[in-house]
């Protein structure tokens, strides 16, 4: 006799319910950082986005809304979000539309 049965036996008018957990929305505790860095990269600009708490899949759909709405490109590596060019007020407000709080380094 398994758990259910006894129960059952117990509580004999009670009925079965399905029960679904709510999916957790997940939630940014610290604004991401949006800075640019010519550093190391043969001259060439970037604009680098750090600090996302998120799992990979959520960090390159960002990374993908960015650039498609931007129409120039990038990747993603180690947490963080490398855009061509120095785009920082565009990448910002586009984090901001999508309910990320930014934080803007350097010039």
């Amino acid at each position: 006799m398994d758990l259910r049965d006894q129960l059952k036996n117990l509580f004999p008018e009670h009925e079965e319910q399905d029960f679904e957990m709510p999916e957790e929305q997940f939630e940014q505790k610290n604004p991401l950082i949006c800075k640019y860095e010519k550093k190391g990269r043969n001259g060439k600009p970037v604009t680098l986005v750090e600090g996302f708490e998120g799992n990979d899949e959520e960090l390159k759909k960002i990374s993908k809304k960015i650039k498609t709405t931007l129409g120039i490109g990038g990747s993603e590596k180690d947490g963080i979000i490398i855009i061509q060019g120095d785009n920082r007020d565009k990448i910002m407000q586009i984090l901001k539309n999508l309910g990320y709080k930014t934080k803007r380094v350097g010039g």
